[in-house]
C-alpha cells in the first residue's frame, strides 16, 4: 500500500513541472515594430522546459540556432523555409536564433532559459552586418 502512495506522489511531482511549462510564440515578419526583417518578440526570458514556437507569419523566413550561441547539451535546430518550428528549451542558458536568408539584415532573436550560464560564449560569437548591432542590443536584456 505504501508503495502505491509513493508511486502516485512521485508521478504527481514529475508531471507538475511539465504542467507549468509555458509556450511562447515568435512571429517571423517582413516588417515589425523594430523595422524590416524581424522576429517579434526578439528577446524572450523563459525557463528550462518552456517551448518557443516560431510562426511563419510572412513568407521567406526560417528560424535556426546559431553556432556558438547555444548552451552545452542543447540540440542544434534548423527550421524549414515558411514552416513553423517548435523548440523546447532543455538546457539552461542563452540561445541565439537567426533567419538564414535575412541574418545580415539583422533578423535575429535571443532566448534566455533560466540563468545565462553561457553568456560569455554567446557574447564572443562573431556576427556580420546588422546582426552584430542587433545582438549587442539584445544581449543588454539578459538578466
Amino acid at each position: 500500500m505504501n508503495a502505491r502512495i509513493l508511486l502516485a506522489a512521485t508521478t504527481v511531482i514529475l508531471f507538475s513541472g511539465t504542467a507549468n511549462a509555458e509556450t511562447y510564440e515568435v512571429r517571423m515578419l517582413n516588417k515589425g515594430e523594430a523595422g524590416a526583417m524581424v522576429f517579434e518578440p526578439a528577446f524572450i526570458s523563459a525557463q528550462v522546459g518552456d517551448t518557443v514556437v516560431f510562426l511563419p507569419t510572412d513568407k521567406g523566413h526560417n528560424a535556426e540556432s546559431i553556432e556558438g550561441m547555444l548552451p552545452a547539451g542543447a540540440e542544434v535546430f534548423v527550421g524549414e523555409m515558411n514552416k513553423e518550428i517548435s523548440v523546447t528549451l532543455v538546457q539552461e542558458g542563452i540561445y541565439g536564433v537567426k533567419c538564414k536568408p535575412h541574418y545580415l539584415m539583422g533578423m535575429v532573436a535571443l532566448i534566455q532559459a533560466g540563468a545565462p550560464v553561457n553568456l560569455e560564449e554567446a557574447k564572443a560569437a562573431k556576427h556580420k552586418g546588422k546582426a552584430k548591432s542587433r545582438f549587442e542590443e539584445l544581449l543588454t536584456e539578459v538578466k
